[in-house]
């Protein structure tokens, strides 16, 4: 793989990313954050292994969109005799007997569409992360792929020996394929994979609707959500951060790190996109996620990172049989942040719940019995608030008090406080709130410095992470030293109508490449104080970047537009739902303005 033109695909149990002529390149089984069957994304030392893909005789264009407000995939090759054939891919999701289906399988449907064209299919797995290629064993209607620990069914309606023997054929026919695992499939396999079709388009159609869009940039917002959907992993409500790992913030940095976990910090932007949109069953569901991973052990401080599911070491180690993104190295397995301390996370943790109180829609509202669960996490909030920690860029060769952490902590008080409130429980209520006031004055006090807000306290440092404070509560967006730190931003970290994270040398040097999502917040920034003819401007040019199916990575380079980093990355899809519906015009707006 040479760019990151893919599309993705998934169920909320697996997923899988497909380069723009149908080749499966990225497909971990039988969870998100599980062994990549198909891993060609990140190479090989055998490179003619782990993908998925139809060779078609001949082929001279190739182009791909998805079925309209689904997660179905559909790709169209065409040869140089005028024959084409769609390939048709998706992960069956819908409900079926009172839950919702959502096994981990590919659906790949290929249909004739003109002339008789020729094809040859290649289906090559491989199993712990490449280093193992599977033994292959031939049933009536199906293939084994087989490995000491996994077996993987692939289920057809095609002759087998052209798929074992890698021959062309014509296609004159629909063809269908199920790899899944290792259960037999009865049915008639072109009446079933219609029908899984049919209603997993009804099932994404239905959640479509829904949403609450913005007016402008519908369908933008909409593909961002379906993806952020995608990313959840409805088993236990954990929500990975991104569906890859070791795709590089920038060729050569070594900046490769695996993103299949879940976040807590990532996860509360997550949720507040989606509900903000109206798709309130990801918080429920990622809710129950912490009560059951994440605060099983009350008073005890919290990890920045869980896996999504039990059964998977955090520990990172070295793929050595991959070889990289472009042959960037190394390929992770795991992430060391897991030891790190950022202290940001009981904020987030808070502020996740905090509609759970409020949301009438909830079937079960947030109650006395869940605040007690939370009021452990506000006495952690306020006594490591401002203690150094690793931050949330997760630097890995230093520690200092970051202001965004401490404000997360100030946060956690805060929305406690609000939340005692509401239950009727005043004098918790007014004690949160005295601590909450001690804590932002300290806060604000040893960040400020030159009329600005620096991105440590008692330092000196510009971080783009300073832009979110106005959203959290603790400064307003009006306040002098806001603006003035708008300013500092602007003049130090925009490249070209993009941000950087910061721009001093980290443990790896000075950053190259921008992060999409800050300069979301930039955007968002720029709003929040009147800015807003400049804020569209820079949202259009970054909707412009996004790849030919409208999906965003982690990173970006200023100068050349390249997409980089861990893909499809949550924060770039929270940061384009979020800054389009604080930019779009109202529904009332919009359609006076039709007349």
């Amino acid at each position: 793989m040479s760019n990151l033109d893919l599309a993705a695909i998934g169920n909320c149990t697996v997923a899988s990313l497909i380069s723009r002529d149908g080749r499966h390149v990225w497909f971990c089984f039988p969870r998100l954050d599980a062994d990549p069957l198909f891993h060609s994304l990140l190479g090989g030392r055998t490179p003619d292994r782990g993908f998925m893909d139809v060779i078609l005789r001949e082929q001279v264009s190739a182009r791909q969109s998805y079925i309209v407000n689904t997660a179905l995939v559909e790709t169209v090759l065409t040869d140089s005799l005028g024959g084409s054939i769609k390939i048709l891919d998706f992960c069956p999701r819908f409900r079926r007997y009172g839950r919702i289906f959502r096994p981990p399988m590919i659906v790949r449907r290929i249909e004739p569409l003109a002339g008789r064209p020729r094809m040859t299919i290649r289906i090559r797995p491989g199993f712990d992360y490449g280093s193992v290629v599977p033994a292959v064993s031939i049933g009536s209607n199906h293939l084994r792929f087989i490995g000491e620990n996994t077996v993987v069914r692939l289920t057809t309606d095609m002759p087998l020996s052209y798929v074992v023997h890698e021959t062309d054929l014509v296609l004159d026919r629909p063809i269908n394929l199920f790899l899944a695992s290792d259960e037999p499939i009865p049915e008639n396999p072109d009446a079933l994979s219609r029908q899984f079709r049919d209603e997993t388009v009804q099932y994404w159609q239905d959640w479509v609707r829904d949403l609450s869009v913005p007016f402008d940039w519908q369908d933008e917002v909409v593909r961002a959500a379906i993806t952020l959907k995608l990313c959840s992993y409805d088993d236990t409500g954990g929500i990975v951060a991104a569906l890859t790992t070791s795709i590089p913030e920038a060729s050569g940095s070594r900046r490769n790190w695996d993103y299949r976990f879940c976040w807590p910090r990532d996860s509360w932007f997550t949720v507040t996109a989606l509900n903000r949109l109206s798709a309130t069953r990801t918080m429920e569901g990622f809710m129950r996620y912490l009560l059951d991973t994440v605060l099983r052990e009350k008073g005890h401080e919290i990890a920045p990172l869980y896996p999504v599911a039990p059964g998977f070491t955090l520990s990172e180690r070295v793929a050595p049989s991959l070889v990289g993104f472009n042959g960037e190295q190394p390929v992770r397995v795991g992430n060391a942040a897991e030891s790190q301390k950022q202290n940001d996370v009981y904020g987030a943790i808070i502020l996740t719940a905090t509609q759970m109180f409020w949301d009438r829609r909830l079937p079960r509202l947030g109650d006395r019995a869940l605040y007690e669960e939370l009021r452990p996490i506000g006495g952690i909030a306020e006594r490591i608030a401002l203690e150094p920690d690793a931050g949330l860029w997760e630097y890995r060769g230093r520690a200092r008090s970051h202001t965004f952490s401490a404000a997360m902590c100030w946060a956690a008080l805060d929305r406690l406080g609000r939340i005692a409130s509401l239950l009727g429980i005043p004098e918790d209520a007014e004690e949160w709130f005295h601590r909450a006031k001690n804590l932002r004055e300290r806060v604000l006090s040893r960040a400020a410095g030159n009329g600005t807000v620096s991105g440590t306290l008692d330092g000196d440092v510009l971080d783009a992470s300073v832009l979110l404070l106005p959203e959290i509560g603790l400064i307003s967006a009006e306040d002098p030293r806001f603006v003035a730190t708008l300013a500092l931003v602007e003049k130090r970290l925009v490249r070209n109508g993009f941000v950087m994270r910061y721009d001093e040398a980290d443990d790896f040097g000075q950053p190259e490449t921008a992060f999409l999502v800050c300069t979301f917040w930039y955007i968002d920034a720029l709003a929040a104080v009147g800015r807003r003819q400049e804020a569209l401007a820079i949202f259009e040019n970054l909707l412009g970047h996004r790849n030919h199916v409208g999906l965003l990575s982690e990173d970006i380079d200023p100068r050349t537009g390249t997409l980089w980093g861990n893909f499809p990355q949550t924060y770039s899809q929270v940061g384009l739902i979020l800054s389009a519906m604080r930019l779009s015009r109202s529904w009332e707006e919009g359609l006076r303005d039709l007349r």
